[in-house]
């Protein structure tokens, strides 16, 4: 009886004890501040309370993180707007167009990095739109005004800190072991159904955009890790690292699997040839990339598959913590060597059956990725078990995860907050109206937190249904409620009820932005100042100001160019496309990072871009794996010819060079502007570098493990095989888009 009862104990302390601690925090932490407001005499202790509900957050590690990045963006902000101040403090017009071409700024930086660097820019725009409005009234008071805001912002942000980190705290490097764990746990079960076969579309589509999106949240995590654990902080070298080679272990698999996929699709007679002027020379080229006998490869290859499956079957089922990858990392490295011999062994069955050219690029094409996802599985592992150590060589990791944005729609974001906040402004000062610098002001505020949003129109109108609460409860507060209390512990009294019904939507993740509207905007106008002024017309006005502003933030969220829609969508696969081109003619140092962090990045944007789109997220996985891909060997190709020993078969003059930097040109005019004509050139452009790869002579011994150019044509051949594929987006690139849904960019 008692064990059950601890177990439903443990049970609840997981699932709704998490919310319910993160209500009594917020009480805990909103009535410390508001004590501490009234006892220091700060003027308002509203802003006090908004800077706590903006800040809060379930993990210590993201509130320390945010509030740092917080007061960065306090003090940017409160620099801009006193220098702003100091040159037009007599000229309202230029000083609103200044302050509107600031905020666009902030807002399109939100937009660009996503990360806790945007919830600065964030800070930047909404601190000197709280600092700038109000200091256009009274400019001689505009200095002391906004160090008091700057005072009052810092308090928020230490009580906040205070409270999170010493009451019941929820650490972040708990989040991030767990989902570290997790992922490789998910990742094992993966692999092991795609080398066994029996990976459907459907997951593995699932699979590799959920890999993605974790890719994303481990680094925002590992950011955040850094400022409540030292622990972490000694580590995030090697967690960066882990995050990396991770991608690179997915994309390895991918190619694997693609490959294993389109050989297990191919029957044992011919194939049907494609439909279209093309068929004869596809046919052809299909042929020659073994689109023929892919069962005899198959089977030659079961042995090499079933040994690597196996090592990664036991940890399928459970988290494999640091230990369980030191024990994995010692397999492996006996695993390669078997790997090895088993490849020998296939290989040599497979010449007893006489294969023609193209199964024998097949086998060798699949070897080289299975033996590589080998060792890139063995350098996770080791990574992952090195975090057991506070110090360790493979610390020292000098890539970074590169995150990627459209800048069109950053641009497209700063702009439209720009026309927002100037449009409002100047009916601001055409009306005099005496509650215009609320209702700019909330505009700015709003536009800056939604910047960073997929859906801007959704959490705009969330956040406007939340200020419509809060003033239905602010209005019953400030006319019925406070004028009968008497003393601090009534007024926290009565200020608990809502403090925590916000704080509940808060911790509900589809609730989160009413909440926040709630608890913002009940803070800024209906919190008693130290001098209290009861006076309705104000509170009206303020209310309808704030309301009334926000639904025209909203409008135009769903009106000026939102980014859930074609336009942007477009956009994002131009730039997956381009990460091939930058693959191809990119700079190499730190180019499997930027290439793997990059990708994902993209793929994750247009996932929440498109959330509710099945066939535009369909469309863009398409575009997402064969980027993958394409990018993944043309890197692989690089880095071969990179560590190509000085002998004249591997100099720069040689026809095979020169035939693969046409096909790097070839396939850069491919996925710039995708079409049936210009795929066919790249495939014509493949084609003569794998013949000219496989006529040059070379002075080593002609086995796959000791020929550098045995390598570099099974990259050759795994591109051709990719371009081939009749799923590829390519074989519709040229097919007109439905009158309705997702145009393509060609």
């Amino acid at each position: 009886m008692v064990h059950t009862f601890n177990r439903a104990l443990a049970e609840w302390a997981r699932s709704d004890g998490l919310t319910w601690a993160f209500i009594f925090k917020a009480l805990l932490t909103a009535f410390l501040a508001l004590w501490l407001a009234y006892r220091l005499e700060l003027p308002q202790p509203g802003t006090v309370l908004v800077t706590v509900f903006i800040v809060m957050q379930p993990q210590s590690g993201q509130v320390l993180a945010k509030s740092f990045y917080r007061i960065v963006g306090t003090l940017l902000g409160l620099t801009v707007m006193v220098a702003l101040i100091a040159l037009f403090n007599q000229e309202r017009v230029l000083f609103m167009l200044c302050l509107a071409i600031w905020i666009g700024l902030c807002t399109a930086g939100a937009a660009r990095y996503r990360d806790f660097r945007g919830y600065a820019c964030v800070l930047a725009g909404y601190t000197a739109v709280m600092i700038g409005l109000p200091a256009t009234s009274h400019p001689d008071d505009a200095f002391m005004l906004a160090l008091w805001r700057v005072l009052e912002i810092t308090l928020g942000i230490l009580c906040t800190g205070l409270v999170n980190g010493l009451i019941l705290p929820q650490s972040t490097s708990t989040d991030l072991r767990n989902t570290l764990h997790g992922r490789f746990r998910d990742f094992a079960a993966f692999a092991c159904e795609g080398l066994a076969g029996s990976l459907d579309t459907a997951r593995f589509d699932a699979h590799n955009a959920r890999f993605a999106a974790a890719a994303v949240s481990l680094e925002n995590m590992r950011s955040a890790t850094a400022f409540e654990d030292p622990h972490m902080r000694m580590r995030s070298g090697r967690l960066a690292r882990l995050n990396n080679e991770f991608m690179v272990l997915s994309t390895r698999f991918h190619g694997l699997h693609q490959l294993l996929r389109r050989l297990a699709n191919e029957s044992p007679g011919a194939p049907t040839p494609p439909v279209g002027a093309s068929s004869a020379r596809e046919s052809s080229l299909a042929s020659r990339a073994g689109s023929y006998g892919g069962g005899v490869v198959l089977e030659a290859l079961q042995p090499c598959l079933a040994e690597v499956s196996g090592l990664l079957a036991p940890l399928r089922d459970r988290l494999s913590s640091e230990a369980d990858a030191a024990q994995l990392a010692t397999r492996l490295e006996a695993c390669k060597q078997e790997l090895m011999e088993l490849i020998r062994a296939g290989r040599a069955r497979l010449a007893m059956q006489q294969p023609s050219e193209a199964q024998g690029l097949d086998f060798d094409t699949a070897a080289e990725l299975l033996y590589r996802f080998a060792d890139d599985l063995h350098n996770y592992a080791q990574t992952h078990a090195s975090l057991l150590d506070d110090h360790h060589a493979r610390e020292q990791w000098k890539e970074s995860f590169r995150p990627r944005a459209n800048a069109v729609a950053a641009a497209v974001a700063g702009l439209r907050s720009s026309l927002l906040i100037l449009l409002l402004s100047l009916f601001w000062m055409a009306t005099a109206w005496p509650s215009g610098g609320t209702f700019a002001m909330t505009v700015g505020m709003v536009s800056a937190l939604a910047s960073s949003s997929s859906n801007p129109r959704r959490l705009s109108l969330q956040l406007t249904l939340g200020a419509f609460g809060g003033a239905c409860l602010g209005i019953l507060m400030t006319f019925w409620v406070l004028p009968e209390l008497d003393g601090f512990a009534l007024l926290c009294c009565a200020l608990a009820p809502v403090v925590a019904l916000g704080a509940y939507m808060l911790s509900r993740p589809q609730l989160a932005g009413a909440g926040l509207g709630l608890l913002v905007w009940f803070s800024m106008t209906s919190m008693p100042a130290n001098q209290t002024l009861f006076d309705p017309h104000r509170v009206l006005n303020e209310y309808l100001a704030s309301v009334l502003s926000m639904a025209i933030a909203t409008a135009a969220a769903a009106v000026l160019l939102p980014p859930n829609r074609p336009w942007l969508w477009r956009r994002l696969e131009r730039d997956l496309r381009m990460c091939v081109v930058n693959a191809v003619s990119g700079r190499m140092k730190g180019l499997v990072s930027g290439f793997e962090s990059g990708t994902r990045d993209l793929l994750n944007q247009a996932y929440l871009y498109s959330a509710g789109r099945p066939d535009v997220q369909r469309q863009l996985l398409r575009w997402m794996f064969l980027v993958q891909e394409v990018g993944h060997a043309v890197i692989e190709l690089r880095l071969e010819q990179a560590r190509l020993p000085a002998l004249s078969c591997y100099a720069e003059s040689m026809p095979w060079r020169n035939a693969i930097r046409a096909m790097g040109r070839a396939l850069i005019r491919l996925f710039i502007q995708p079409s049936e004509a210009n795929r066919q050139r790249a495939l014509a452009a493949v084609e003569q570098a794998i013949d000219s790869v496989r006529t040059t002579a070379e002075p080593c011994a002609p086995q796959f493990e000791t020929s550098p150019l045995r390598r570099l044509q099974s990259y050759l051949h795994f591109i051709r095989t990719s371009l081939l594929d009749p799923q590829t987006p390519l074989a519709v690139a040229d097919e007109p888009a439905p009158a309705q849904g997702f145009a393509h960019a060609t």
